[in-house]
């Protein structure tokens, strides 16, 4: 029987220790909590404090005693290879008993800390849930991330091991993953006292004798260990926000509230059930890959992928449709920049119709803002409800969702949707006051945050405290800006930065560029504010245009800029627009609109880790020339 989302949401928020105690029931527990939530000590919120559990057991042992050991659990995908897996949930849980066998016999022991530098390989995944299950603390950085980045965060958590693999495997090259990895231990201060080396035959790495050890050879002699009792509020990994500037943070998720909030997530936002075939299309690098797609879907008894591809060019923009199609996925999560980048090389879905999607039920897009031209091609193609969701790595799980298994709302574009149950959403001024509906400012949750969002940063609770609670006491501060309409429908329109003060209007640079993307010429764009001497910031653009446009590029930004001037009006000051061939992104698709207005403010700026191509800044410093940039500002 389907629930109403409003009953549902306001369980969630008069009684919250009841509702995720009924949550927690659905967990594994070697003792159950006795206690929900301890709350004396805000914003350090422990939930189940004193529950014992393992999330290992609840990913993999708990289904094979249930009955599910035949099912698969882990398909793996690799077009760049030429691969195809399929791993049984009882198939897995031998494969990861093993390996943490061999953790174990290397010296790894319950709250040590391991980091995970590798690519889209199973072995990513089994590594992962070999440190759960032993008890040791993993934290993944995105393979192919520089030494430095690297040994920063080796540093950080002090690792006792780093776990790697030879090799990663980009459209048309090789990214040896090794010598970045021994740099990495050369810079770090602390030295890891083991390295296991995942070996991948297109590029073998160097060993080094007495610290590094195949992963095959250890794997082969290893006898495999069962699962040690974890209190509910042990950390279960720290990652690291790849946010554009500052220095990295060490974001610390525990392991009762991730067991408890992933699984009720998949069910009640994601609408999916035990046996599901279920496809996050992101990396185990980043918060979406641990969420969904290693733990989520395994603590629900779902099948999940793991793909190592690009939505285009891993061969063509019908990769995604080919994947759906012959695995049966259910539902699907991806970014928007995927389905911007597949609208780009195939603007009339012409390979959808190659595919038979019968068993596909929704799409799910979160990373960045959603605008609404994306989320109209991709209900258009596909036929299926599309639901823009909001979270972040802090997070853990989705803040603001259309929940799929409670009650599907109407959709509202641009928006997505309404706070998911647990999540207490409020838009305020600068004093900390709520502003009315409709009216811009910065997105805050109150406290408490739900089960499964961060319990503190690694080793540094003050900046955990100045970072995210002290701006607005008493409440969550999510660093973006946006709005809720007298519907309750809620707005994500830009970082708190991207809120730009044009001669004292303060204007959304995402409202901007929904007005771009809609232009018919226009595959994506971003929008910055930078410094001007008359109005103190003024919105500038950059387009990248659909293949195969041949006007010409001039005209095609005159268009835009007439086209902010009647949607949003001549206050927005919206007269710079260039034309590139592509936008700076981090490697999971966010744009880097921080980095592009230093660049055209003159500011000092730092060549971020997570660029995914650092000629695209070549090309934006370009386009600034092309356009007089700076000597139009302030004229």
């Amino acid at each position: 029987m389907a629930e109403n989302y409003d009953e549902v949401y306001l369980a969630s928020q008069e009684n919250p220790r009841a509702f995720w105690g009924e949550a927690a029931k659905l967990a594994h527990w070697y003792k159950a909590p006795s206690t929900i939530l301890d709350d004396a000590n805000p914003p350090f919120l422990q939930w189940f404090p004193d529950g014992e559990t393992n999330a290992c057991y609840n990913a993999l042992d708990r289904h094979v005693a249930d009955g599910r050991g035949e099912q698969d659990a882990l398909i793996y995908d690799s077009p760049v290879t030429g691969t195809k897996l399929r791993f049984s949930y009882h198939e897995l849980l031998k494969r990861v008993s093993i390996f943490a066998g061999a953790l174990r016999s290397e010296g790894i022991a319950k709250g040590d800390r391991v980091i995970i530098y590798m690519p889209m390989v199973p072995e990513a995944a089994i590594a992962m849930l070999a440190c759960a299950r032993i008890g040791a603390v993993h934290s993944v950085v995105f393979g192919g991330f520089a030494a430095n980045e690297l040994a920063v965060r080796i540093d950080d958590i002090e690792a006792k091991m780093v776990i790697a693999a030879s090799c990663g495997i980009e459209p048309g090259r090789l990214v040896p993953y090794k010598p970045l990895l021994d740099e990495a231990i050369e810079l770090a201060n602390n030295k890891p006292q083991t390295c296991i080396v995942l070996q991948r035959e297109q590029s073998r790495g160097e060993m080094q004798p007495g610290r590094d050890k195949c992963w095959h050879e250890l794997e082969t002699v290893a006898n495999p260990v069962d699962c040690v009792p974890m209190l509910s509020t042990d950390p279960l990994y720290v990652l690291y926000t790849s946010g554009t500037t500052g220095e990295p943070k060490g974001v610390v998720r525990d392991v009762g509230g991730s067991i408890v909030s992933l699984n009720w997530s998949m069910q009640k936002v994601y609408g999916v059930a035990p046996g599901d075939v279920f496809w996050a299309a992101s990396d185990v690098g980043w918060v979406v890959g641990h969420s969904y797609i290693v733990y989520g879907p395994l603590f629900n008894g779902a099948t999940t992928i793991l793909f190592e591809g690009k939505p285009v060019g891993t061969p063509d923009p019908g990769t995604y449709w080919r994947i759906i199609a012959e695995y049966g996925v259910k539902v699907f999560f991806t970014a928007p920049t995927a389905f911007r980048a597949i609208k780009k090389e195939d603007p009339k879905g012409e390979y959808l119709s190659k595919y038979d999607l019968s068993k596909f039920e929704s799409l799910f897009l979160a990373g960045e803002r959603c605008d609404p031209d994306t989320l109209s091609w991709a209900m258009e193609q596909l036929q299926v409800p599309v639901i823009d969701h909001w979270w972040q790595t802090e997070l853990g799980w989705p803040a603001c969702a259309n929940c799929r298994g409670i009650e599907l709302l109407p959709v509202v574009p641009g928006s997505p949707t309404k706070p998911v149950p647990g999540f207490d959403i409020r838009v305020l001024d600068d004093q900390g006051e709520e502003v009315v509906a409709g009216e811009i400012g910065a997105l805050a949750i109150k406290l408490p945050l739900p089960p499964g969002s961060f319990t503190t940063l690694w080793g540094n609770d003050e900046r955990f405290v100045s970072s995210y609670f002290k701006t607005f006491p008493g409440y969550y501060e999510t660093g973006d800006a946006g709005f809720i309409d007298e519907n309750g429908y809620v707005f994500v329109m830009a970082r708190t930065d991207d809120v730009i003060n044009v001669a004292g209007h303060r204007l959304s640079t995402g409202a901007m560029e929904e007005v771009l993307a809609a232009h018919p010429d226009v595959a994506e764009c971003a929008v910055v504010g930078v410094a001007d001497a008359m109005k103190g910031q003024v919105p500038l653009g950059f387009v990248v245009l659909n293949d195969g446009v041949e006007r010409a590029d001039a005209d095609i930004c005159a268009e835009v800029v007439q086209l902010v001037r009647e949607k949003i009006g001549p206050v927005a000051a919206f007269r710079l627009c260039g034309v590139v061939k592509r936008l700076p992104k981090t490697r999971s698709g966010k744009i880097l609109r921080a980095t592009m207005r230093k660049i055209a403010d003159a500011e000092a700026w730092k060549m971020p880790a997570t660029i995914d191509d650092p000629i695209t800044l070549d090309e934006i410093g370009e386009a600034l020339g092309a356009l007089g940039y700076p000597a139009k500002l302030g004229g």
